[in-house]
């Protein structure tokens, strides 16, 4: 039960940790269209990255897929960037469309940082006998981690948004600004060694 912990701790850890933002800016570029009121909308946004994630991360931690660590590391930026400008596509906030593209989006881009989190994942299960309960333990703690993020960033939009009267497509164009501006940095770096 404890290693359980100390996987759950470390899924958890991973995804809030500030030196690894390219999650925390991913789910920046996702949930910030959306305010409170959205939580429906929300959970299936949401819900779709999680699956998308959960299935890679388990793929990959079996050894079932591998792809190179350098090329999901550029990939994980690249689906920063697209998230972010496509906020920038949003054209009113009523959000109509019973299957958005962004859910789409999500899943697919889930999939992606899926691989991602499986790098870290496996470096870290040396020579455990079984995988299932880490892996399970991992990703909880993604979750968890993914759900404090994710509720941040709307208290963020509430105070901003809610309180002070913040114009909401300001706010989502400056969040979507600050996500661009970092990501395109991390491609930049994450790029140079494939040109040297």
């Amino acid at each position: 039960m404890d290693n359980l912990l100390i996987y759950l701790r470390l899924g958890f850890r991973h995804i809030i940790d500030i030196n690894g933002s390219d999650h925390i800016l991913f789910i920046l570029a996702l949930v910030i269209r959306y305010v409170w009121t959205d939580w429906k909308k929300l959970l299936v946004l949401v819900t779709s990255f999680t699956i998308g994630h959960s299935v890679t991360l388990a793929l990959s931690t079996l050894n079932w897929v591998n792809f190179p660590v350098s090329v999901i590391e550029v990939l994980i930026p690249i689906t920063i960037l697209l998230t972010a400008i496509s906020n920038y596509l949003v054209k009113d906030f009523s959000f109509t469309s019973k299957y958005p593209f962004i859910y789409f989006a999500a899943l697919f881009f889930g999939l992606i940082h899926g691989l991602g989190f499986s790098n870290y994942l496996k470096s870290l299960l040396g020579q455990e006998e079984s995988l299932i309960g880490p892996l399970f333990s991992f990703n909880l703690g993604l979750e968890l981690g993914q759900l404090l993020i994710v509720s941040i960033i709307l208290l963020f939009s509430f105070i901003f948004v809610s309180l002070f009267k913040a114009d909401r497509r300001l706010y989502l164009r400056i969040g979507s600004f600050i996500a661009c501006f970092f990501a395109l940095n991390m491609v930049l770096d994450r790029i140079a060694p494939f040109f040297n």
